[in-house]
C-alpha cells in the first residue's frame, strides 16, 4: 500500500530560509503529514481486516457458510470504501469480495454482482492502479475471462489478457498474477504456455500476514500445474 505523504513544496527558485512563505509552507506540510498518517493507519487496518475475513471465508469456512460470509464482508467493505473515498485499496478488496460472492452464488443472478465488481476495480485503477501491486488489474482481468461473453455477459478474452499482463508487469514474481495468468492460459487451451507461470507462482515469496491465502493459492497452483502437464 502506498505510504507517501501528499506534502511537497515545489518551487522553481530557491526560497530564503527566513522567508515567511517557506515558514508557512513548512507549517502546512507538517499539518498535512500528521493528517496523512492519521488517515493511512486506519485505512490500512480496515483493509487488513477485510483481507483476513476473505481468506477465512475462501480457504477455511465450510462451503455451506461461504455465501453468507461474503455477503457480510461485502457490506463491511462497502462501508470502508465509503469511509476512505480517496483510497484505491478498499475498492480493490470490495471488488474481490463482491467477485467472490458472485462466483459462490453462480448463475445469471451473479452477473449483476460481476458488473458491480468491474466498476469497483475500474474506480480503483482510476485512483491508483499500482496499489496492492496492481491487484485491481489482475482481478479485473480475471473477471473478463471468467464472465461469459456477449450476448450474456461482458467477458472478453483479449481484454483479460491485456489486464493480466499489466498486473504481471507490475508484480512479476507475485503468486497471484502468475497463478491467474497461468489459469487464463490453461482455460484458453494453451496449457503448455501456462507451466512456467504456475511454477513461478509456487516459487513466489511469502507475503507478510498472508499465510492462509498463500497456502491456499499454492494448493490451487499445484493442482492446475498437474492439469497443465496432462497428469
Amino acid at each position: 500500500m502506498s505510504s507517501r505523504s501528499p506534502c511537497s513544496i515545489p518551487t522553481s527558485r530557491p526560497i530564503p530560509l527566513k522567508s515567511s512563505v517557506l515558514r508557512t509552507a513548512l507549517v502546512a506540510c507538517l499539518a498535512s503529514a500528521v493528517t496523512w498518517t492519521a488517515v493511512a493507519a486506519p485505512v490500512d487496518d480496515a483493509v487488513t481486516e477485510l483481507q483476513r475475513g476473505w481468506e477465512v471465508a475462501r480457504y477455511q469456512a465450510p462451503a455451506a457458510e461461504r455465501e453468507k460470509r461474503y455477503e457480510a464482508l461485502a457490506e463491511r467493505a462497502h462501508k470502508v470504501s465509503q469511509g476512505f473515498p480517496g483510497r484505491s485499496e478498499p475498492l480493490v478488496w470490495e471488488g474481490i469480495i463482491v467477485s467472490s460472492l458472485a462466483a459462490e452464488r453462480g448463475g445469471l443472478g451473479a452477473l449483476g454482482l460481476a458488473k458491480q465488481a468491474r466498476t469497483l476495480y475500474e474506480q480503483a485503477i482510476d485512483l491508483d492502479g499500482r496499489a496492492l501491486d496492481g491487484s485491481a488489474y489482475n482481478s479485473l482481468g480475471v473477471l473478463y475471462y471468467k464472465v461469459p461473453g456477449w450476448p450474456i455477459g461482458f467477458g472478453d478474452k483479449e481484454r483479460a489478457k491485456t489486464l493480466l499482463q499489466k498486473a504481471l508487469a507490475l508484480n512479476p514474481d507475485g503468486i497471484d498474477p502468475n497463478f491467474f495468468y497461468g489459469e487464463f492460459l490453461v482455460e484458453s487451451r494453451h496449457a503448455e504456455e501456462a507451466i512456467p507461470y504456475l511454477e513461478r507462482a509456487l516459487r513466489a515469496p511469502a507475503r507478510p500476514g498472508r499465510a492462509v491465502a498463500d497456502s491456499g493459492r499454492r494448493e490451487e497452483a499445484r493442482a492446475l500445474l498437474e492439469k497443465a502437464r496432462g497428469r
